[in-house]
């Protein structure tokens, strides 16, 4: 119920704003016509004009039905298509920050060295602006010949990892001092000591981090599809919304990349309760 209410009162906020915003141009145009033009007459103009400001609810989700569900998946107009390559591009650079992100702290963890030189520079990284540093992939990639998918995944890559990191360091140091205690009266190895005792005690940590690398890696492919001029993907679809005054087409984009966030965060979290139930761990 609650919120049934706050989708009704963004739906009347937005409403309102698409009459806000929409109205100058119909006045600008009676204007030019030599007419008057009353605010009803106003009022259903601007719920269908062609490139508005910003457009009404219906026009989004029309564009969303006609470009989805009526169109084939392999039509560069069908949003399904564009949202696989960007999915694609999100699988690959997230699947490398996690294995990435995991080396880093089983490292940091373990390796005072890596503690004191390494956390410091991941940190670091995320200090720099994506759109900053996005192109600077893009380009240097491309100069060594690497294109296409790859240099979005690096991009995703880069985003995703330190999430990871930050969160198996704190999973792995979870364990409290008496229970290593425990696994050295037990004589166990330190390779015993992290799968017995460090990893179980990091999953929750773990996929905790996975919910918001996973959103983030979608960023990072979307952001990456922007300085490549790609005609593919929703980064593109973004993009060439933006060249024609296509305010419709990039609001149906946006809601198809939030959608496919959405989604993935919601399979990581199915996953999150899987791995918990295995290990006999209420969820």
């Amino acid at each position: 119920m609650p919120v049934g209410v706050i989708l009704l009162a963004v739906l009347v906020i937005w409403y309102l704003a698409v009459v806000f915003l929409n109205a100058p141009f119909e006045r600008d145009t009676a204007a030019r016509a030599g007419s008057e033009i009353t605010f009803s007459e106003i009022l259903p103009k601007t719920m269908f004009q062609q490139r508005p400001v910003l457009p009404a609810p219906h026009q989004v989700i029309a564009e969303i039905w006609n470009t989805t569900f009526l169109m084939p998946i392999t039509s560069k107009r069908s949003l399904v298509y564009h949202a696989w390559i960007t999915l694609s591009a999100t699988l690959l650079g997230f699947g490398i920050g996690t294995v990435l992100g995991i080396l880093l702290a089983v490292g940091i963890v373990h390796n005072r060295a890596m503690d004191r030189s390494l956390m410091p520079w991941v940190i670091a990284s995320q200090t720099i602006p994506i759109l900053a540093i996005a192109p600077m992939i893009i380009v240097v990639l491309n100069a060594i010949g690497i294109s296409g998918l790859l240099p979005k995944a690096l991009i995703s890559t880069y985003l995703s990892f330190f999430p990871i990191v930050v969160g198996m360091v704190k999973g792995l140091r979870s364990p409290e001092q008496i229970q290593l205690d425990l696994m050295h009266t037990y004589y166990a190895s330190p390779a015993q000591t992290f799968w017995k005792l460090r990893w179980p005690s990091s999953m929750p940590y773990l996929f905790a981090s996975l919910k918001v690398a996973i959103a983030i890696s979608l960023v990072g492919a979307i952001v990456g599809e922007l300085p490549t001029g790609a005609v593919s993907g929703l980064g593109a679809r973004l993009l060439a919304g933006s060249y024609y005054g296509q305010t419709v087409q990039i609001w149906s984009a946006l809601f198809m990349a939030a959608a496919l966030a959405a989604t993935l965060v919601i399979i990581v979290g199915f996953a999150h309760t899987a791995v918990l139930k295995r290990m006999g761990v209420k969820p």
